[in-house]
């Protein structure tokens, strides 16, 4: 632990209640507050944004939680980490420990990688009977499970090391790898004491087949696999960190299901990185989930594709063909869940056709429209067209040439190059740029770094355009991939890539900087995922650019006007998706199948269009989601917890922004520790989870209790202040339509935790939390169901940090975990309500001491 003092406070005066309110307030006193503004160096984990109660190394990259496992007293928190940066790479297993699950002692590398192999994800148990001879009966070893990446094959199998110091140091199994199927996506062995069979059972992820294998040993060395479960649930990423053990129903040992944890990226409920769950059985070699077969809603037919023709829709360019496919077409693979005899399929010219399926027009009858959808995951931007023309102006810089052109300088890495005809060696295809060449910055993969910067020039048009592609890495992050306008030595318009090798038009407002001198300077300053940056054709212009379309989408388009769109998921597998037009009863409509796209997975799978009244539910929609929020990903429990208590600890962050948040030295924190259990209902049995009863150990004295406040429509300031506390609110909701409260309020930032009644929602709204620039990804809000209880209440519990807010709804039965990045100061706390008013019935807000400073 690292001994801090106590943060400052700030005290706060009561304030009157008004003449309606019947509230009781009491014991306003203090809540630590953020550190105030500084241009020194700050003290280790008193930093902008540093999690105060949830664990984060003192510096560099984190992700995954690995091999927890609590022995002799201590909980062991391995975890993915990159020693030398703070960016993913160099995978090795960071570890700390705590007597409590809220102290935290980091170590040092647990088990680092080497020449030959990463260290991927895995679990760690305690060796009681000595079953491996790592160990002995009185001194049982320590054993790590973790996925070996080879780095010459790309190759993931499992392996082992032991260690007999309390984890201290470990030893690699000369043996290994222990299982080894050939495969890049074999990964994340979560092993654990099977008591019935006197064996150990691994879960281990099929990652790219969305798949869980089932594995026995008697001694950890030779494994014998069991079974696959999956494909099942959501299954639009990648599956990864399984998780399987039992779990009491209502705390009846007696009435006891097992539980299979399944994370997702992307696909999640809130979109990227999500962790789902499965109920079911398990008798020692097969899981079976408790899910019954999905039966969508029926409804008046606008396009099956059965009956081997398009039936009245017309076909457009190439891509669609003349006539429905009956499954893949030549050079694909895996299409499956259409419905009937034949699908719309836009793979018949491979990814490289473009064009449109078009249905006849029909009238909007009913309150939704479903159906099913596969294929790339290019959404329709509005106002796009195909091929759209550059506007007349003037062309800066074509990058045509053997330099970058006259007057421009190159630094880093990228000194000495010159433009790049298209891809580079085994980069995906870049596409979209003019000519024969353009910028690209993946000279030597994404480890390249540096800027090239053009001359000065005068801003005499309105609009500077230009063609973008590659990473999402804006300006604002500490390793951006970005093309930036500097004026007067400030960066004042920036654009980044959309992770994606096409490049589309930019277009920038330069208008109010007429006359001024300026620079454009291409950054690559970042060494991860999608680390590079595509330049082409920079113009000066009068008028803006219009975006290429690059979508492989479905369009709904009603009286001209494109009013509903959907995508696929970057898979071959359709799913059920289900429009809302309730509020386009009677309108003429026509259903638009676009591709527009020509690179990876630039094609649209479509079926089974049919009005209903009754909206189909995705795979998504009908999963089982440990968290609705955008940041708890990879979650797995502890092996040997006292007292039998599943304890689940999750990374607090998601794959598409998490080489961007905006911290320092350190990147991504953990969620607190949750005790899990499973409660019955007439839907069945769900997951529930609350934050580990050790937390209570750092609340401080209440700095509000009351009752009975009334919120009238709009905000209401609780005389309360913080940024690290519990806050623990109960409402009635009136007659307003939405309520909650407001945390973190102040220098124009808040985030918005509320509960919308139409809905049946609990949400967290993020979209002005703080910094939210930094990706495109970011803001937004994510949504839970959840229902009112019997006194039609809604009850939440809030942890708020310096950098995040995990909501707990209805004692435990939703969670929804998002960071926020505010300012320092703001520390507010208020209530809202919108549509009416609503009556707060119970307030409470209790500091909570950092963990650090003990």
């Amino acid at each position: 632990m690292n001994p801090l003092p106590q943060h400052r406070t700030r005290s706060h005066r009561r304030t009157a209640a008004t003449a309606a309110a019947t509230a009781v307030l009491a014991a306003i006193a203090t809540v630590a507050t953020g550190p105030a503004a500084s241009t020194a160096e700050p003290t280790p984990y008193t930093e902008q944004y540093r999690p105060q109660f949830h664990y984060s190394p003192a510096k560099n990259w984190m992700n995954d939680p690995n091999g927890l496992v609590f022995y002799q007293g201590e909980y062991h928190l391995f975890y993915q980490h990159n020693p030398s940066g703070n960016q993913w790479g160099n995978m090795s297993w960071g570890h700390a420990v705590s007597p409590d699950l809220v102290h935290w002692t980091e170590l040092p590398v647990a088990i680092p990688q080497d020449d030959q192999e990463m260290i991927f994800s895995g679990s760690a148990v305690i060796d009681t009977n000595n079953t491996s001879g790592f160990g002995s009966k009185d001194n049982p070893a320590m054993v790590a499970v973790y996925t070996r990446l080879d780095k010459a094959t790309g190759v993931q199998s499992q392996a082992l090391a032991y260690s007999t110091d309390r984890g201290r140091t470990f030893t690699k199994y000369a043996d290994n790898p222990v299982i080894d199927i050939g495969s890049r996506d074999f990964r994340d062995p979560k092993v654990f004491w099977y008591e019935p069979g006197h064996e150990w059972i691994m879960s281990v992820a099929l990652s790219a087949e969305r798949k869980v294998a089932f594995y026995r040993s008697s001694d950890l060395k030779s494994w014998e696999h069991l079974s696959d479960f999956g494909p099942a649930g959501a299954t639009g990423g990648v599956w990864e960190c399984p998780d399987l053990f039992p779990l009491a129903v209502d705390g009846d040992k007696k009435k006891t299901r097992w539980v299979l944890l399944v994370n997702i990226n992307p696909g999640g409920i809130a979109g990227g990185s999500a962790n789902q769950y499965f109920t079911g059985t398990f008798d020692g070699k097969r899981f079976v989930s408790d899910d019954k077969p999905y039966v969508a809603p029926t409804g008046r037919d606008v396009g099956s594709f059965d009956d081997g023709t398009y039936g009245g829709w017309a076909p457009d360019g190439t891509a669609f063909g003349t006539a429905p496919a009956t499954g893949n077409l030549p050079g694909q693979g895996g299409v499956s869940d259409w419905v009937g005899a034949g699908l719309a399929n836009s793979f018949n010219d491979f990814d490289a056709g473009t064009g449109t399926l078009t249905s006849p027009e029909f009238t909007l009858d009913a309150g939704y429209l479903n159906f099913k959808v596969g294929g790339g995951k290019h959404p329709y931007v509005p106002g796009s067209t195909v091929d759209p023309a550059p506007p007349a102006g003037d062309v800066f810089a074509d990058f045509e040439g053997t330099t970058y052109g006259t007057g421009w300088e190159a630094t880093g890495d990228f000194a000495g190059t010159g433009p790049y005809p298209g891809t580079i060696g085994d980069q995906q295809q870049v596409t979209g740029y003019l000519g024969e060449k353009l910028v690209n910055t993946f000279i030597d993969h994404d480890s390249s770094q540096g800027t090239i910067t053009s001359p000065a020039f005068t801003i005499a048009k309105n609009h500077i355009n230009l063609l973008v592609g590659g990473g999402n890495h804006p300006w604002t992050t500490s390793e951006p991939t970005s093309v930036d306008l500097v004026v007067d030595g400030k960066v004042v318009r920036s654009a980044t890539g959309a992770n994606s090798e096409a490049l589309n038009w930019t277009s920038w407002d330069v208008s109010a900087y007429a006359g001024k001198q300026a620079t454009i300077q291409i950054v690559d300053k970042n060494s991860g995922g999608w680390g590079h940056i595509n330049v082409d054709h920079i113009m000066f212009s009068d008028e803006a650019a219009a975006p290429r379309a690059v979508d492989t989408s479905v369009r709904l388009v009603v009286d001209g006007q494109v009013v509903r769109t959907a995508t696929g998921s970057d898979s071959e597998t359709l799913d059920w998706n289900g429009w809302d037009v309730r509020g386009l009863q009677g309108k003429s409509a026509r259903i638009v199948l676009a591709d527009n796209n020509t690179g990876g997975w630039g094609h649209i799978l479509a079926d089974q269009f049919s009005l209903s009244d009754t909206p189909a539910r995705s795979s998504v929609q009908r999963a089982h989601w440990v968290d609705y929020g955008k940041d708890n990903y990879a979650g797995v429990t502890f092996n040997n917890a006292p007292a039998g208590r599943r304890v689940m600890i999750g990374w607090m962050n998601n794959w598409e922004y998490a080489g961007s948040i905006p911290t320092d030295p350190w990147r991504s924190a953990m969620t607190v520790p949750r005790e899990l259990g499973l409660r019955s209902s007439g839907a069945g049995v769900h997951l529930v989870q609350q934050p580990v009863a050790e937390l209570q150990g750092l609340r401080q004295t209440a700095t509000l209790s009351a009752k009975d406040l009334p919120v009238p429509t709009g905000s209401r300031a609780l005389p309360a202040r913080g940024t690290a506390y519990e806050l623990t609110a109960t409402f009635a909701p009136g007659t307003a339509s939405e309520f909650g409260v407001k945390v973190r309020t102040g220098n124009g930032q808040e985030t918005r935790i509320g509960y919308d009644r139409s809905a049946g929602e609990v949400f967290v709204d993020r979209t002005t939390s703080g910094d939210v620039g930094f990706s495109t990804d970011f803001p937004g809000v994510q949504r839970a169901p959840m229902p009112v209880g019997p006194k039609g209440e809604v009850t939440l519990r809030v942890l708020v940090d310096w950098s995040s807010v995990e909501v707990f709804g209805q004692d435990g039965s939703v969670a929804v975990t998002d960071q926020i990045f505010p300012d320092p100061g703001s520390d507010g706390i208020q209530a809202f309500a919108g549509g009416g008013s609503a009556v707060l019935r119970s307030v409470k807000v209790t500091p909570l001491r950092s963990s650090w400073a003990d």
